[in-house]
């Protein structure tokens, strides 16, 4: 396929309008159905919003999968919206140090089959894209496409950045408490925020993740290399990339598009590596545009 397109912030058509992000959560705490699920290794909090075709959601490094809310309240009309948390330790019992990639893979499976959710497009965001392509490569029937956002098959860690990951993995605390978090974040993310209401970026500044987590997950990141299994995943795949992405540059997406042998690739100008946060209206078309009409993807 690789084909590849660049679609300004407003897509052709008329501009839908935006969803407040209180209003997008007052809806996903009205119509979604929480739960929870042991899956032996942690206990992995989810959420279903929609109805129509299934589409798991599997969010980037040590994320939850309220960073969907804006992004998935465009689609829970049309799809069944199935969002989760990753390992983060404490009151999910996960065993951080313990946490494998085969770990992520196995407990995506579970809680599909815990849902009974015999095929599913899928999402994967950032870290998250690792994943979906295994789980892609491990069962083509189950998986008939995926949309990858900010996708890598290796994205290595610099030396000082895996110093860093190592030391931060005794710290205590979140990452919205780390000195100079907000400096950091909006020197790096801010840009396609502003033109967003502020509360957005607020949202995304407001990072409750354990910094033990993060930084486990980052080391994870680092040895996990799913280049090999590219050629073999033949659905159709979709990158999704911001032309200003400070994390995932083009050479990571060469690598998809090079080894996947039916992948395209659209751009979504004025975005950084969040455009569930500061594009949600564009995405979401990307995203029904590439799913609808379903490709037989059923409960």
């Amino acid at each position: 396929m690789h084909a590849a397109a660049t679609l300004p912030p407003c897509l052709i058509g008329p501009r839908p309008t935006p969803i407040a992000l209180a209003e997008a959560q007052h809806r996903f705490e009205r119509e979604a159905i929480p739960g929870v699920l042991d899956t032996g290794r942690y206990r992995c909090r989810y959420a279903i919003w929609g109805e129509g075709p299934p589409l798991l959601f599997v969010p980037g490094l040590s994320n939850r999968g309220s960073v969907f809310v804006l992004l998935t309240a465009r689609l829970s009309s049309q799809f069944r919206c199935i969002t989760y948390d990753l390992p983060l330790g404490g009151a999910d019992r996960a065993r951080l140090r313990h946490v494998t990639h085969d770990d992520l893979v196995a407990d995506a499976v579970a809680l599909l089959d815990h849902l009974r959710v015999r095929q599913t497009y899928l999402y994967g965001a950032s870290f998250g894209s690792t994943v979906v392509l295994r789980l892609l490569h491990g069962d083509p029937q189950r998986f008939p496409r995926a949309v990858l956002q900010g996708g890598f098959a290796r994205r290595p860690l610099a030396l000082a950045e895996q110093l860093l990951a190592r030391t931060a993995r005794h710290w205590l605390g979140t990452m919205n408490r780390l000195p100079l978090w907000q400096f950091v974040q909006r020197h790096a993310h801010f840009g396609p925020f502003a033109s967003r209401p502020p509360e957005v970026w607020r949202f995304y500044l407001n990072d409750d993740r354990p910094i033990a987590a993060v930084a486990t997950h980052a080391l994870l990141l680092h040895a996990t290399d799913v280049r090999a299994l590219l050629p073999a995943v033949r659905q159709p795949v979709l990158l999704v990339c911001g032309d200003g992405d400070p994390l995932v540059g083009r050479q990571c997406e060469d690598v998809l598009l090079k080894g996947l042998p039916n992948a395209g690739r659209v751009e979504i100008a004025g975005c950084g590596h969040l455009p569930y946060l500061s594009h949600p209206e564009a995405l979401a078309e990307v995203v029904r545009q590439f799913l609808t009409p379903p490709a037989s993807a059923s409960c």
